[in-house]
């Protein structure tokens, strides 16, 4: 694709990527995204012959940047396994901050507005929240017997539904110690796993 095709097309990508985070697929028109990316439909179209069309390539967007977008960026500086997990929800904890509570993880949304998604929404949404449980999962392994003989894939699908949960909550009560709170649990259990394992470590030396 020419280099100013490629542009305009992730112009679109963006606009609609901002807009669905702030009002919601639903609630965004294909009229709002021309608007905000001062483009012309027959540009749009071009891309995109309609807006499940966009959402497709918003979800493509998020699943095939997760590392360099959301998981490089909060892992900067950081080396420990543990530390890493807690690095990446400070980042939805800054975005808290920053929008006074309004923000809310871009695929949470997404998958409870959604409610009877087509198949290949479906299929990204879900390929979405596996590749950032397998980002913690990555650093339970990493993590090696620090914290025992944890199911790690089960354990990354609770710290899931934790910052989902959180954040949700967070939004609704428009209270940061909503999140505050449930990621003091979490990190309460792991330091209950830790402790587990050390004592299980000095039982069998």
């Amino acid at each position: 694709m020419p280099p100013a095709n490629q542009a305009t097309r992730q112009r679109i990508l963006m606009t609609a990527m901002e807009l669905f985070w702030e009002k919601g697929f639903n609630s965004t028109s294909i009229s709002d995204i021309l608007s905000r990316s001062q483009l012309h439909s027959g540009s749009l179209y071009h891309f995109f012959p309609g807006k499940q069309d966009l959402l497709v390539g918003v979800l493509e967007f998020y699943r095939d940047g997760i590392r360099e977008n959301l998981l490089d960026p909060a892992w900067k500086g950081v080396d420990d396994p543990i530390e890493r997990i807690f690095a990446l929800l400070n980042g939805y904890r800054i975005q808290l901050v920053l929008t006074d509570c309004t923000y809310g993880c871009p695929i949470g949304n997404l998958a409870l507005e959604i409610h009877e998604p087509d198949p290949k929404v479906r299929e990204l949404l879900a390929a979405n929240f596996t590749n950032w449980s397998r980002a913690i999962e990555e650093c339970l392994q990493n993590a090696g017997p620090r914290i025992g003989a944890v199911d790690p894939r089960a354990l990354s699908e609770f710290v899931l539904t934790v910052m989902e949960g959180a954040i949700m909550q967070a939004r609704t009560y428009r209270d940061l110690g909503c999140f505050d709170r449930n990621v003091s649990m979490l990190r309460n259990y792991f330091a209950l796993l830790e402790d587990q394992a050390r004592q299980n470590e000095g039982k069998v030396s």
